[in-house]
């Protein structure tokens, strides 16, 4: 077995789309793997001073580090500090990319596999000398990948469609999933996506049909141009499984997956990525 370390950027992956991640499916994927976890670090500004004013921010605050504590995770807190600028501007700084890349390069000595939860391109140079090392390296993210950054690791982990790695809206339907269409036939108006139905590097379908008229934005029906731009883009597409008339599967009540950032807290559509996929979607295999 392979000796595994995680090195999680918690303000960035927070920052773009993970908000409410589970840290025992982080750490299941990198099991998955063939790995045996050894080390598991979570990085994270910790604003002193702000809590020490606002006593329900410092409680809400403990008990989320005290949740990811409990999953086994070695807790890093970087303190922010408060600045003056020229202008007299307030500026707030907390960066532990300079801890992470440091505590990962020392303790890779005793690993053969690092998981890097981030999205940051500021740390090309450390996946180049971990590999360097002989060490394998994949990636965690979510929203705003460095695009270098992503070709540069062994293998690229699209946070928002790993089974059961978010939660689930309590308003959304159970068997809504999510995928990415990888062909299209512009003439035809069809496509196939990918989905993902566990925690291997190989649980993935790809034979999902996808159909134009199936695909709906905002309630309005898409033209070719925008159907065909969701390959290029690499959209997140939301869907449920249904059957062909020649009996394989399809994609139906199409849409695609957006989500923004509002007071701390991800807004997105009403239904989630369900862990179901593994076992019901490999009985239509």
């Amino acid at each position: 077995m392979l000796k595994a370390g995680i090195f999680l950027d918690m303000d960035n992956l927070m920052r773009n789309g993970g908000w409410g991640l589970r840290y025992d499916v982080i750490k299941a994927l990198v099991a998955a793997q063939e790995t045996t976890v050894l080390r598991a670090n979570a990085y994270m500004a910790y604003d002193a001073d702000r809590e020490s004013r606002e006593g329900g921010l410092q409680q809400a605050k403990e008990l989320y580090r005290n949740a990811i504590r409990r999953n086994g995770f070695h807790l890093v807190l970087k303190e922010v500090k408060r600045y003056r600028d020229s202008d007299g501007q307030e500026v707030l700084k907390a960066n532990a990319d300079l801890d992470l890349a440091v505590d990962t390069l020392l303790q890779s000595d005793n690993l053969d596999y690092i998981l890097l939860g981030t999205g940051d391109g500021d740390f090309l140079r450390l996946v180049r000398a971990l590999q360097s090392r002989g060490k394998r390296v994949d990636l965690l993210s979510f929203a705003n990948t460095s695009t270098d950054l992503r070709r540069e690791v062994d293998n690229h982990w699209n946070g928002f469609l790993i089974p059961g790695l978010l939660p689930v809206d309590d308003n959304g339907g159970e068997d809504r999933l999510r995928g990415h269409m990888h062909f299209v036939n512009e003439e035809r108006g069809f496509g196939f996506l990918t989905i993902r139905t566990g925690l291997g590097t190989s649980d993935v379908r790809d034979d999902i049909f996808c159909h134009i008229t199936d695909v709906s934005r905002d309630g309005d029906p898409v033209d070719r141009a925008s159907f065909v731009a969701l390959r290029m883009r690499s959209a997140i597409l939301e869907f449920e499984l249904g059957e062909g008339s020649d009996g394989r599967l399809k994609a139906v009540n199409v849409r695609e997956f957006r989500w923004e950032r509002d007071n701390n807290r991800i807004v997105a559509p009403p239904t989630m990525l369900r862990a179901d996929v593994r076992s019901a979607r490999k009985e239509g295999a």
